[in-house]
């Protein structure tokens, strides 16, 4: 009788993990959505608003990266001291408000406004739900779990460009923002309805959770080498899929002659679709052979960078948009790899109490060099290149891009070398 009552308790608590997994996972598709629409429309957009490269580049990536990783760590730090699920609500309320707001815009400014305000609010949004995801599942399926979740990103780009790139053909780019952006406003009662706060640490035996200060946190970082070169992995990897990423329905726009509803259902099944496969695999593949070497964990995002180089830099060179769509689609799976097993391992190599805090650190690190520099760099290099290359401008701008990236790699390196040293002072 105890046995079946045990066994029926194990499968609630399976399921309702799960549950909180998906909902969680569906936030930060909103998420994605609310920040990928800007991408999707910022031909219109710049059409009406007589923008430039360089701004579009500052609008998408440096204005928003800016408020997003200020806003990260205090957001952090109280969500490693308080209610971590009523953190995310709030957050997801106030950048799908701001996502609304940003239809009534009258001028680039006002729209800058607007996206602060998004940034602000998402920011609020992963690192309290790495922390709660690493308290509802365990080390060994922390992995996947955290990759089910990042998948997320791959999910909201898929409806923020389809769906946006129809609605905007439709009813204009304004609509776009007001349509995407209030849902999210009805999905932040359905967080505090569905989700339960977990016990923090209760996967660390052993450990004594208690408050950590921002002092000790960056103290014990700075003892974590690997956490280090892991970040700056990430940020030069993500510094590609932004800033090329951010440009590529630009690019297929002007250099390839597709309408704004062509290029979101094109780049929402080739990045969308493809982005989720790589991102989960990555995770599942971690902690499947993770099991007794944890540099899995960063050999994973090294194999995958190296072969996504030449199939993204055919896609970018590449006249026929037919192949290039084809080649782009396994290029996003290997290039999209990295980013859960780095998320689960830089939650291994802390304690429960500095988990928030952590991807925080993380976040600040891939969004300011990722997606703060990345968009912004694409768009000088576009913009200054127009008198060399003429129309191809935007194009050698993103292959320079890629270039740059392939430091990434070099990173995910030095991080195996200094990963299993750094979990034992972990563990110990």
């Amino acid at each position: 009788m105890t046995d079946s009552l045990k066994t029926d308790q194990d499968v609630k608590e399976h399921r309702y993990r799960w549950l909180v997994l998906v909902v969680l996972t569906i936030v930060y598709t909103f998420n994605f959505i609310d920040r990928q629409i800007l991408v999707i429309l910022q031909e219109p957009i710049k059409a009406e608003l007589s923008l430039s490269d360089a701004q579009l580049g500052l609008l998408t990536g440096f204005s928003f990266a800016l408020i997003y990783v200020c806003a990260g760590i205090p957001i952090a730090w109280l969500a490693d001291r308080s209610n971590r699920r009523n953190i995310i609500a709030g957050s997801l309320a106030l950048w799908s408000g701001m996502t609304a707001l940003s239809g009534m815009v009258g001028s680039y400014s006002q729209l800058v406004l607007a996206r602060l305000g998004v940034g602000l609010g998402e920011a609020g949004g992963s690192p309290p739900a790495h922390s709660m995801i690493s308290d509802y599942f365990p080390p060994e399926k922390r992995g996947t779990a955290l990759s089910f979740y990042t998948a997320g990103i791959y999910l909201g780009i898929l409806f923020g460009f389809a769906g946006g790139g129809y609605i905007a053909e439709t009813f204009g780019w304004r609509n776009a923002f007001f349509i995407v952006g209030i849902p999210g406003l009805f999905f932040a009662f359905i967080v505090l309805i569905l989700v339960r706060e977990p016990l923090r640490g209760r996967w660390d035996l052993g450990q004594t959770v208690k408050k950590s200060s921002l002092k000790t946190t960056m103290s014990t970082l700075k003892q974590r080498r690997s956490f280090w070169w892991i970040a700056f992995g990430c940020s030069m990897t993500s510094f590609v899929a932004y800033g090329n990423g951010n440009f590529y329905p630009s690019y297929l726009m002007r250099s390839h002659g597709f309408s704004v509803a062509e290029v979101g259902f094109a780049l929402g099944l080739v990045s969308g679709v493809a982005g989720a496969i790589g991102t989960f695999m990555g995770g599942f593949l971690a902690d499947r052979w993770g099991r007794n070497d944890k540099r899995w964990y960063v050999w994973i995002p090294i194999i995958g960078n190296c072969l996504a180089v030449i199939p993204m830099a055919y896609a970018i060179l590449s006249d026929d948009a037919t192949l290039l769509l084809l080649v782009l689609f396994p290029a996003n799976i290997l290039n999209s790899l990295y980013l859960g097993p780095s998320i689960a391992m830089c939650q291994s190599l802390v304690s429960p109490a500095m988990r928030a805090m952590a991807s925080a650190v993380l976040f600040f690190i891939l969004n300011m060099i990722g997606l703060g520099l990345g968009p912004v760099i694409v768009g000088l290099l576009s913009d200054s290149f127009v008198g060399i290359f003429g129309d191809n401008n935007l194009r050698y701008a993103m292959m320079c891009a890629l270039l740059m990236g392939l430091s990434g790699t070099a990173c995910f390196v030095m991080a195996a070398r200094h990963l299993l040293p750094d979990l034992q002072k972990q563990s110990g």
